[in-house]
């Protein structure tokens, strides 16, 4: 089982729509208006230029390294090489609370989008959790789509990828049409006021960026899968996150031309509100931005469980979790194990409601950044501690740009600390982490009391050695 390695097949154009589509995913379709509402129209333009400058800078980090060091698991080997594995633990760890959310995020916003398309759909009531009603057609709709979902990425990665270049195309036909109808249709009069609670409505949207963002990530997880040159996982990988960057703006510039600030405070679906009175209150376009939508929601679902299961794979393969996860599939050649379990996570999501969305958006958000962080501190340790690595993907600037990377992480990270004006909710989002931090605790302390630390060392140096 040892010998088997993942598949090299990955080419530009599945490696851009793997990332593009994982980073738009739906949060454009269905928060557009939160983040307008939240902090004015140019107060979330602004709040989303802090946070693509951010990802930026974090991303450029990433493409050095990962072009560098071009393994599964990204952050796994990154932080391993600088700091050591229980770092590489924690980081690794982190990435994957950011990615099993954003899967059970996908679980959740399938039937709320579904309401757009066929209204009152949900029927058969279950139970009631923070004041939301759940039902049965409206949690079996998730259900069936997470299983769905699960079974197309334990059918290997091409078929992933293949799936994902189809369903990108359609977000971008949809976006593209709602951009310059609304663009050409709106006026500055709708974009008023164009700040709205000052500086906490600024940093509330900024908080939600890095959850709107991440997916640029998936391509390191997936870098042992990529038939590239290595400094061109690195040239990709920033391409990505520009796109996303301009796609944002363009997306809440749009929306806001195009309706009124009461039109949106009494939209259920922003977006495809917006995209239908651009076109003259065609309620075809309305629903032709919803597939655009859904075609998000499975383009991300279906890039973050390659970025989770293979983070999985990574830490089993270094006998820092249960090694039974770090399996492939003899036919697929795919780490189903570990597919399988964020499939028990993303399946149970929907029981718990659409309240659950804000919570996997702040808790999974935490993750990431912390996780972001970490690399960003590598990039600079690794700078001074291995001058001579090879870096196909070498950045300008010494370490300058991963002091930028990991003080804005580390700033952002702070926000979601208790006082600040946008710290996590007591208790359903704290439960989400600790929950999380506990498992992670556990299963580190039993994996390397079954296997030993230096079985751990040992594969990681085997790893990194067999790409120096």
């Amino acid at each position: 089982m040892s010998e088997q390695k993942l598949s090299r097949i990955l080419g530009n154009k599945d490696v851009i729509a793997l990332a593009f589509g994982a980073m738009i995913g739906w949060g454009w379709v269905v928060t557009t208006g939160i983040w307008i509402t939240g902090a004015g129209s140019l107060g979330a333009i602004l709040a989303f230029v802090i946070g693509g400058i951010l990802v930026i800078f974090v991303g450029l980090t990433y493409a050095e390294l990962a072009s560098a060091l071009p393994l599964a698991g990204g952050e796994h080997v990154y932080t391993y090489k600088a700091m050591g594995r229980t770092a590489s633990f924690i980081a690794t760890w982190a990435i994957i609370l950011g990615y099993v959310s954003v899967v059970a995020f996908e679980a959740v916003a399938l039937p709320t989008v579904f309401e757009y398309l066929i209204p009152n759909y949900s029927m058969g009531y279950l139970y009631t959790i923070a004041g939301w009603d759940v039902t049965i057609t409206w949690a079996g709709v998730g259900i069936l789509g997470s299983v769905i979902v699960a079974w197309i990425n334990y059918r290997g990665i091409k078929f992933t990828t293949a799936i994902t270049f189809i369903l990108t195309l359609l977000i971008v036909m949809a976006g593209v049409l709602l951009i310059t109808g609304s663009t050409a249709a709106g006026n500055f009069q709708n974009m008023e006021p164009l700040f709205e609670k000052g500086m906490a409505g600024l940093l509330t949207v900024v908080i939600m960026t890095p959850f709107m963002f991440v997916g640029f990530d998936v391509i390191p997880q997936a870098a042992e899968e990529i038939k590239l040159p290595q400094k061109k996982i690195g040239q990709l990988l920033i391409f990505s996150v520009v796109l996303a960057v301009v796609w944002y703006i363009a997306v809440i510039f749009g929306v806001s031309r195009v309706l009124s600030p009461e039109e949106i405070g009494a939209s259920n679906l922003v977006t495809a509100d917006a995209m239908a009175k651009a076109f003259g209150n065609s309620q075809f376009m309305g629903n032709l931005l919803v597939l655009g939508g859904i075609g998000g929601i499975l383009t991300s679902w279906l890039g973050f469980y390659v970025g989770g299961s293979r983070a999985i794979y990574a830490l089993a393969r270094a006998g820092m979790l249960p090694k039974s996860l770090g399996e492939l599939h003899p036919k697929y050649n795919t780490p189903y194990k570990a597919i399988i379990l964020i499939g028990v996570f993303s399946t149970g999501a929907p029981l718990l409601g659409r309240p659950a969305l804000v919570w996997l958006v702040d808790a999974g958000g935490l993750g990431l950044v912390v996780a972001w962080f970490m690399v960003a501190v590598s990039f600079i340790i690794l700078r001074k501690k291995a001058p001579d690595m090879k870096r196909p993907f070498r950045l300008r600037g010494g370490t300058a740009i991963g002091w930028i990377a990991a003080f804005m992480a580390g700033g952002i990270t702070l926000l979601y600390m208790p006082g600040m004006p946008s710290a996590l909710i007591w208790p359903y989002e704290w439960i989400i982490v600790g929950v999380w931090v506990i498992l992670g605790f556990i299963l580190y302390k039993v994996s390397i009391a079954k296997y030993g630390k230096g079985y751990a060392d040992k594969k990681m140096k085997e790893e990194i050695d067999r790409i120096a």
